[in-house]
């Protein structure tokens, strides 16, 4: 357009410094192959000055023809000057190396400066984080998600959104465990209860949108909105179904698990508990009496 300037193509100080270098170093190498050739022409024409114009013919030292000394002064000079632009005087030059040094130094000083700057800017979020990792590490944890289960030997946790078993004492451990505390459970572990459990804080996980609770419970529509939702209670449960718990394997702290030592037919297990993961710290068994069919053990595991 009319009136608008060219804009001329901007070259990095740096670069401009290494063209300027690059095209002093071609000037000597041109200056030497120079003195090459004229070395060659010069030595040609002093062997024929004295052998064909027989100038200096009758003058010789120490027995031996003066262009001899003159050539081997010459090629002294030429040597030199090979020297001087291979080994002496570098590619860039030792003044070039050193300020490239000095600012080598200075930039890495002002690289070290903003760190320190971010650093600072960053510190409350480090801070924040090294809390986080010792809340994830038990040190100074508020919260321990705890999954509680009854399994069979095959995994088998329910048929038909009905538990198989029915274990007096693994249902009085359960009210015992979870009593005054918030238990997390899928939709339809909610719609198996006659009622909500008295006692307990319900977090129902559905992701129908127009899915309706009574008062009191929370409805979330995903696992870590429940997680969040409890997260001031200090020891908050999950307690099914099978899709929950297979999603809260990555996110609870212990398993309180009722092992039931017989195999049954089941569409809801629960997920395989993964030994290089979880560390069994307590077992307790039970044999069958009168008011249990099925041996089984109460068995906690904590992450590792």
């Amino acid at each position: 357009m009319f009136g608008k300037k060219k804009q001329k193509p901007q070259i990095d100080t740096d670069q401009l410094e290494l063209i300027e270098n690059a095209q002093k170093r071609i000037k000597q190498k041109k200056r030497l192959y120079v003195h090459f050739v004229v070395f060659l022409i010069g030595a040609v024409f002093l062997i024929a000055a004295n052998t064909v114009l027989d100038i200096g013919k009758d003058f010789t030292l120490f027995g031996k023809e003066w262009f001899l000394f003159a050539i081997l002064l010459w090629l002294f000079f030429l040597l030199y000057h090979v020297f001087n632009v291979f080994i002496t005087h570098k590619f860039m030059g030792k003044d070039w190396e050193r300020n490239q040094l000095e600012k080598l130094v200075t930039l890495q000083q002002n690289r070290i400066e903003k760190i320190k700057t971010e650093l600072k800017k960053e510190a409350p979020h480090i801070a924040e984080s090294e809390v986080y990792n010792e809340t994830l590490n038990g040190k100074n944890k508020k919260s321990e998600l705890t999954i509680i289960v009854a399994a069979a030997e095959n995994d088998a946790i329910g048929k038909g959104n009905k538990l198989i078993w029915h274990l007096s004492d693994d249902l009085k451990r359960f009210k015992t465990l979870t009593n005054g505390h918030h238990i997390i459970m899928g939709r339809k572990t909610f719609e198996s209860f006659p009622k909500p459990l008295p006692n307990r804080t319900h977090v129902v996980i559905s992701r129908q949108q127009d899915y309706h609770v009574p008062h009191g419970v929370i409805l979330v529509n995903s696992l870590e909105a429940a997680i969040d939702a409890v997260k001031n209670d200090a020891q908050p449960f999950i307690i099914g179904g099978g899709e929950i718990y297979k999603q809260a394997m990555a996110f609870a702290d212990k398993i309180e698990l009722t092992r039931v030592h017989e195999s049954f037919e089941a569409d809801t297990f629960f997920p395989k508990i993964d030994p290089s993961v979880w560390k069994e710290t307590a077992n307790t068994f039970h044999t069958k009496d009168a008011n249990h069919e099925h041996e089984f053990s109460f068995l906690t595991y904590e992450r590792k």
